[in-house]
């Protein structure tokens, strides 16, 4: 049986995650719940829960004020939030689990099939390293980090050592700066959505590079970019266009 607690400033979404819980009571046992960062934080010094529903917004302090406020993490956390603001980029890249309100039941029980398999310790705290960092990005001026979820466990990489993204079937291949090469479960779509804004161009359906990292464009039909390992990048013809213009912008 799984403790969990919820940490809510909203009676109807602490209502509404306990309502959930309900078709999970042979799973999860819903031990307390919590309005205020400072009442959270007192049981959680005591107790040592499976699982923290955590809103981000409580009051006039956040979820992460009162992460920051422990000296130990090891429970699983799903964040939720009515916002769709920078912190959902943060805990896309740091690979960490959260629900916008209103809680729909598909996302719920989404979220509860992957505590099921429960985060090592290792790869928790690597996932609350990802995040903090992230979070001190509100200006874009800290190097992003993403943690990209290997068969070996979480590996944490700067954005801007990514050189090119190439799909292969279900999987992704990434290479980085020093010769590094780290494969992911994921789509190609799923990492263009990630990293398009951050300077990532998909010039091909299999492949997204990063437009810093092009040595040179080689005219052709669609031509091909040049990339600073030395890879050459195949440009479909229908995405060229966007392509130079992109590569002129930098």
């Amino acid at each position: 049986m799984l403790k969990a607690i919820i940490v809510d400033d909203e009676q109807h979404c602490i209502d509404r995650i306990t309502k959930l819980l309900k078709k999970y009571n042979s799973l999860i046992e819903l031990d307390y719940t919590a309005n205020t960062v400072f009442k959270a934080k007192q049981y959680l010094e005591k107790e040592q829960p499976d699982i923290v529903f955590l809103d981000v917004q409580i009051y006039e302090e956040t979820g992460f004020d009162l992460l920051k406020q422990l000296s130990n993490i090891n429970f699983e956390i799903v964040f939720t939030t009515a916002y769709n603001n920078y912190a959902l980029e943060a805990f896309k890249f740091s690979a960490v689990d959260y629900l916008l309100k209103p809680l729909e039941e598909d996302d719920f029980d989404r979220a509860i099939e992957k505590i099921k398999n429960k985060t090592s310790l290792t790869e928790l705290s690597k996932k609350m390293e990802t995040l903090f960092h992230n979070l001190k990005d509100v200006n874009g001026n800290t190097p992003k980090k993403i943690a990209l979820p290997t068969l070996e466990g979480l590996t944490l990489v700067y954005v801007h050592d990514i050189i090119r993204c190439q799909s292969d079937t279900s999987y992704v291949h990434l290479y980085l700066k020093g010769n590094k090469k780290i494969t992911v479960a994921k789509t190609l779509k799923y990492f263009e959505g990630l990293l398009e804004t951050y300077g990532f161009f998909r010039t091909h359906h299999s492949h997204l590079i990063n437009l810093s990292m092009v040595e040179k464009y080689v005219k052709g039909k669609g031509g091909y970019a040049l990339m600073q390992d030395g890879s050459p990048v195949e440009i479909a013809v229908r995405r060229k266009e966007q392509f130079l213009k992109q590569l002129s912008g930098i």
